[in-house]
């Protein structure tokens, strides 16, 4: 896969901690993430997890949440 290329997590219907455990997991070995989540706890998580490795965080829309790694 480009290193351009995001992973993308379909953790939809996944409670927390899931969706951030699966994009931890994902950013082993990737530089990009996206994460569909439903769960409204799945922001602060995502965001908490990105701020604790030094990853970037966006939150696109409703659901859909974008992890990187800083240049």
């Amino acid at each position: 896969m480009p290193a351009s290329e995001a992973v993308h997590i379909d953790a939809r219907g996944m409670k927390c901690p899931w969706p951030a455990l699966r994009a931890a997991r994902a950013m082993r070995s990737a530089d990009a993430v996206t994460v569909e989540a439903d769960d409204p706890v799945a922001a602060t998580e995502l965001e908490a997890l990105a701020r604790q490795q030094g990853w970037g965080f966006v939150a696109q829309g409703s659901g859909l949440f974008a992890l990187s790694r800083s240049s």
